[in-house]
This record gives C-alpha cells, sequence and structure tokens, in this order.
C-alpha cells in the first residue's frame, strides 16, 4: 500500500486561443461522464441492498419506528459488542504499529537481497480470507495446535489470538503504507539537520517524523477501520465470548432472524466507517504537503554498522515469527493425514462431499473461486478505472472564481470516500442485502451466478482506484494536450499517451482485485450457493463441522488458496515500481 504520491506539479501549457474556452468548460462534462457509470453500479449494488436491509428493519406499517435505535444502542449486550469492538481495534492498531514500524524502516531505508520477495510474503495474509488467517492460528495455537503440543500453550478463543492474527493480516498495510511514503523522502534534509549540530534521534523527531507522522496516521486509520469491520478472524478465533459489530449483524441476521436490531447496528457501524473515512481522506491531503519526495532507489542502502543489522534482523525475526511461522504450520496440517504425512487430505477434496451445506466435491470450489475472482476483476476494472479517470480530470477556475474550494472539488472527494465505504461497511449487510433487494424484476439476481461476482468486485474496486489514481496524476496533462492539438480524439489521446503510461500499474490494479476477490467471505457467505461454493466459503463450513477429516480438508482448500494469492502477489512484485500506486 505505497500510499506516497509522486505527482507531476508542473503547470501544462496554455492551449492555444481557439481552444481556451472549450478546455475550460469540458473537465465538468467528461468527470460527470465518467462518474456515470460507477454511480450507478455503487447505487445498485451497494446503496439500493444497504438501504433495503435497514428499512426492511425499521420500516413497518408504512411507518419509520426510529425508536428501536435508541433501544438498541441502550441495550447493555449491545454495549458490550460495541465496546469490544472497539477496544480489540485500537488494541490491533496500536500492536501493529508497534511491530511493523521497525519494518517500515527496513523496507524503506535498506536495499538487501530478496527484499521484494519479503514484501510480497508479507502482504500473503492481507489478501487471504480472514476466515484463512483465523483457520492458521488454529493450527498453530489451537487445541492440538504446535503450541499445544510442544508446549502446552493455547491461545485459541482469545483476546491474545484475535490480536496476533489482526496483526498478521495488517502487518504489510503499515509496511507499504509508511514504508512507500518513507523510502521516498530526501534523506538529505535529515543530513542538513546533522550538519547543523543536530543529534540523530533529534533531527529525525525534528524532520522526519513531521513528514511521517500523516503516514503512520493513515496507516493507523486502515488498520483501525479493517479491525473494527473484523468477521473471519472473530468468528474463528473468538468463540462465544467474544463479538465485534460485524459478528453480532452476522447473529442477529442469520441466526435470530432480527433485522430491526441488525438494521440499528448497521447504522451504528457505517456512521463510525464514514468518520474513520473522512478523518482519513483529511490525513492524505495533509501528507500529499509534508516534503519533497524523490525515487525510491535513491534512498536505499546496503545495511552499515552493528545497529542497522540488528535491526534488520530482528525485523526479519517478527516476519518469520508472525507470518511465515502460522501459514508453515497451516500448510503442515494440510499435509498431516491419518496415516501420517501425505496428500491424503488434497485427494478427500475430489470426494462427493456428505454435507447439507454443499452439495459438490470440495475441489470444485477451487474452479468456482478462480471462475468468479476472474469476472468480478473485470467488473472491478472497468468501474475502479473509470472512476479514477474520474477522479483526475481537472476543470480550469474560472477567471476571478479565486483559489478557494470549489463545488466541483467537495464532489470529487465526496465521490472519492464513497467509493471506499464498500473497505468499511458491513459485508454481512451487503450479501443479505443482495438476497432481499435484487430478487424483484428488472433485477432479479437472487439465483443467478453473477450476484457472487458483483458482491466480490464491490471490494476490489477500492484497490483499483487507490492503485491507479496516483499514477494517473503524475501523467503531465501537457501530453494530452498536446494529442488534442494535433487532432487526436480523446480516445485515442488515451490510447496513445495515458495507457502505455499506467499499462503496469493497470496489471498490478487487477492482480489485487483478483486476490482479494478470492478471499471476500463476509458477503458470499449468504449468497453462494450449495452447489457452486467458493474457496473461504468451502473452508468455514468445513471448519464448522466436527471430525480430523473435515479440518484436514479445511486446511488443504486453505494451503491451495494461499498458494494462489502468493503467486499472484510474487508475480505483481516483478511488475510493479516502488511509486506505481497505493497498493
Amino acid at each position: 500500500m505505497d500510499l506516497a504520491r509522486r505527482e507531476v506539479t508542473a503547470s501544462p501549457a496554455a492551449p492555444p486561443v481557439g481552444t481556451r474556452a472549450r478546455a475550460g468548460t469540458r473537465g465538468p462534462w467528461v468527470r460527470l461522464a465518467l462518474m456515470g457509470v460507477p454511480m450507478a453500479f455503487f447505487a445498485v449494488f451497494f446503496g439500493y441492498p444497504v438501504l433495503a436491509i435497514v428499512s426492511r428493519g425499521l420500516r413497518a406499517g408504512g411507518h419509520w419506528h426510529l425508536d428501536r435505535i435508541g433501544q438498541v444502542a441502550g441495550d447493555p449486550d449491545i454495549l458490550q459488542v460495541l465496546w469490544f469492538t472497539v477496544w480489540q481495534a485500537a488494541a490491533s492498531t496500536a500492536l501493529t504499529l508497534a511491530l511493523a514500524l521497525p519494518g517500515a524502516w527496513v523496507f524503506a531505508r535498506l536495499d538487501f537481497p530478496g527484499k521484494r520477495l519479503l514484501r510480497a510474503l508479507v502482504t500473503v495474509p492481507f489478501v487471504l480470507p480472514t476466515v484463512v488467517v483465523g483457520s492458521a492460528f488454529l493450527a498453530l495455537a489451537g487445541r492440538g495446535g504446535v503450541l499445544d503440543e510442544w508446549f502446552g500453550v493455547r491461545l485459541d478463543t482469545s483476546v491474545w489470538a484475535i490480536l496476533l492474527a489482526h496483526v498478521l493480516l495488517n502487518y504489510s498495510v503499515v509496511i507499504r503504507t509508511v514504508g512507500g511514503f518513507w523510502s521516498q523522502l530526501d534523506p538529505r534534509q535529515e543530513e542538513a539537520a546533522r550538519m547543523l549540530g543536530a543529534g540523530r534521534l533529534t533531527a529525525w523527531r525534528r524532520v522526519t517524523l513531521p513528514a511521517l507522522a500523516p503516514s503512520v496516521g493513515a496507516a493507523a486509520l486502515i488498520v483501525f477501520l479493517f479491525t473494527f469491520t473484523s468477521f473471519g478472524v472473530i468468528q474463528v478465533l473468538g468463540g462465544p465470548r467474544f463479538a465485534t459489530l460485524e459478528v453480532e449483524i452476522y447473529r442477529q441476521t442469520a441466526t435470530l432472524l432480527d433485522l430491526p436490531t441488525a438494521a440499528v447496528l448497521t447504522l451504528i457501524q457505517f456512521a463510525a466507517v464514514a468518520a474513520l473515512l473522512s478523518v482519513h481522506a483529511w490525513s492524505l491531503r495533509k501528507r500529499e504537503t509534508a516534503l519533497r519526495l524523490v525515487p525510491a532507489e535513491q534512498t536505499a542502502h546496503r545495511p552499515a554498522g552493528a545497529g542497522q543489522w540488528a535491526v534488520l534482523s530482528a525485523v526479519l525475526v517478527t516476519i518469520c515469527v508472525l507470518t511465515v511461522l502460522p501459514l508453515a504450520v497451516l500448510v503442515l496440517r494440510a499435509f498431516d493425514g491419518p496415516d501420517g504425512f501425505g496428500l491424503a487430505h488434497f485427494r478427500a477434496l475430489s470426494g462427493q462431499s456428505d454435507s447439507a451445506t454443499f452439495t459438490v466435491a470440495p475441489v470444485e470450489a477451487v474452479g468456482n473461486s478462480l471462475a468468479y475472482a476472474s469476472v468480478a476483476t473485470g467488473i472491478a476494472l472497468l468501474v475502479g478505472g473509470l472512476a479514477a479517470a474520474a477522479l483526475t480530470v481537472r476543470s480550469r477556475p474560472r477567471p476571478g472564481a479565486g483559489r478557494g474550494p470549489r463545488a466541483a472539488d467537495r464532489l470529487v472527494r465526496g465521490f472519492d470516500a464513497l467509493l471506499m465505504l464498500p473497505l468499511g461497511t458491513s459485508a454481512v449487510t451487503v450479501g443479505f442485502g443482495f438476497l432481499i433487494a435484487l430478487d424483484e424484476p428488472p433485477l432479479d439476481l437472487r439465483s443467478s451466478w453473477i450476484l457472487v461476482p458483483l458482491a466480490q468486485a464491490l471490494v476490489g474496486v477500492p484497490f483499483v482506484i487507490r492503485t491507479m489514481l496516483p499514477v494517473l496524476r503524475a501523467v503531465d496533462t501537457r501530453l494530452r494536450e498536446a494529442a488534442a492539438v494535433l487532432g487526436a480524439s480523446p480516445l485515442r489521446a488515451w490510447r496513445e499517451v495515458d495507457f502505455p503510461l499506467v499499462r503496469r500499474a493497470l496489471l498490478v490494479a487487477a492482480g489485487f482485485a483478483f486476490a482479494v476477490s478470492l478471499g471476500e467471505f463476509g458477503a458470499t457467505v449468504f449468497i453462494a450457493r450449495p452447489d457452486s461454493p467458493t474457496l473461504p466459503v468451502a473452508v468455514a463450513r468445513m471448519l464448522g463441522r466436527a471430525g480430523e477429516s473435515n479440518y484436514g480438508q479445511a486446511m488443504a482448500l486453505s494451503t491451495l488458496l494461499m498458494l494462489v494469492c502468493a503467486g499472484v502477489l510474487f508475480a505483481l512484485e516483478r511488475v510493479r515500481t516502488d511509486s506505481q500506486g497505493e497498493f
């Protein structure tokens, strides 16, 4: 999540006299045209299902029962859920920052063999389904896990297991967010402070830390957002004692069928997410003006001195304990069959399932997931690409309009924030909303296979936007204007000028959209059909059934999913650059 942006600051060349008026008015219309498809997509497949859930829960007999909000919000059990949701998110964020900030410095300032491979490795847990990460911790620290067998230590169904699992999931957020920006801060400014007499710590505190603060704040907000809406980890590791808002929404919806309570909890979570995204957008604007940035390759160097080698060693040990060990234990359990190590659990995946939860061989979930994720990636690229293009269209201010914020700029910021809402809104609400809202013509999609890719694309679109947006903003507008002066149409100018410059970023965006679509769980757990389960749904359902065979097959499916995600991320590291996009 390299959130550092390198925007071209040179003023665009003045257009010919005959075209100035047209150029000044074309921007808003082009922006509105590009925003049309993303706005329609989010209105139909995000806003409408969420509103349907809220309306179904709070409206009865033609009247709104808003008093239900106060009743639910004052329930002691709900207040306990709210308290635990906020507390565990804050604790997870603090622990993640404490463990990941040294790693951010290592990836930003040091150059060592295997750096790209290691950066891809720490990103693997982020794109894995949270239920798989929970499975990895069960295999490591649950009943009969490695720590239980070797040391008699069990961490399952405990707060520590939840916190450590969240660190594993979000470690790469800090590495890519803070580390990506840190790698582009010019170190000569800190060196100049030291030449003027400041000590190493004082120079870092006075020069580098103020520049890093917005980036650290943005990373903290992202981690808090993801842990605040945690679902799969809590489902697997929380047990009956711990529940977040997301888990409680699922329980009220799927188990108790109490839609009024679920609707109120959805509104509470939605308000919290909107506030977090507003603060995050403010931190992004502040960070863009922190310091002048330089190419990342100019700031990294080989480790020098015992101190730098010690920090590098400590970071490598942390990565091994937090990332490599849980995932390695998951693979170990997948190969640990009833007759010793072998492929027994993998071979069992091809057998017909005797479960009523899905009626096909578990291995078919692999093909289903790959097909769904491919379609979802295409949708996310179309919607996210148009949205990113709309956000980069710059309309020229009218003469005498001043330099204050204009309505168009406020509209764009609101549009940008709207597109990020699916990352923090309850996926459970969206999935159940699909079943309720999209069941009548002309949108009777409840029995259609396209429902799953649409839900996955909602999660993939923000990743496409955040990857493409900085690269599109860095394209010099003078190149487009020169093409227009030479007679090129807007489509041809995009094909000849923009596309060659953003092609690599487009591949990165597609890869991330594909990986996160593979791992989407919260919405697809509602809408995946029993004869077409996805990998995360199949893993969750197998973990919910008793028996060593089901557990081993769940580990085998998790291993397959992990290998696919790891392959995608390793391929992305070969095509991405340090200044390319926010992810």
